[in-house]
């Protein structure tokens, strides 16, 4: 059985593929009431289901005449992908952080099941040497690991 979040997300998800923009305006409010529910739980599925990784930017505006609007990100040229690249791997990304990256690029068809594969083992193996023969802590083999990830996939972004 669906949950909640599950539901908002494939509606919201069914208008932006009936609308050929690639850009959708919603009200908070009037979404919540087609669901039965809280204008927070709407808030919840924007916030962890349309993301700039998952290729969504999310703008808001509250208030009496407010709007959420969700705009599905095109990348067509490589300049649009090494900046998308540049935003969604900001900072230092744990092993987790990471995983869940290189599975939304591979849904969104930026990486094939090959590409993403190969990454990972990659990447955990060099985790294992960082351990093994430099004994790093955590922090800094995520930093060298978010490091590998960003630069791989901007070399794969100009192919």
């Amino acid at each position: 059985m669906e949950s909640l979040t599950e539901k908002i997300e494939k509606y919201i998800r069914s208008l932006l593929e009936a609308n050929s923009a690639d850009e959708i305006i919603l009200r908070r409010k009037e979404l919540a009431n087609v669901f039965g529910c809280v204008p927070s739980q709407i808030n919840y599925v924007l916030q962890s289901r349309f993301t700039p990784e998952r290729g969504f930017i999310v703008e808001s505006q509250r208030g009496g005449n407010g709007y959420i609007r969700i705009i599905r990100v095109c990348l067509s040229g490589v300049e649009d992908r090494l900046n998308h690249i540049e935003e969604i791997v900001d900072g230092v990304m744990t092993p987790q952080e990471t995983r869940r990256l290189l599975k939304n690029l591979e849904e969104r068809e930026l990486l094939t099941l090959r590409e993403r594969t190969m990454l990972e083992v990659i990447l955990r193996f060099v985790d294992e040497v960082l351990v093994s023969f430099f004994d790093l802590p955590a922090y800094r083999r995520d930093e060298i690991n978010t490091e590998l990830v960003r630069r791989v996939l901007k070399s794969l972004a100009i192919i």
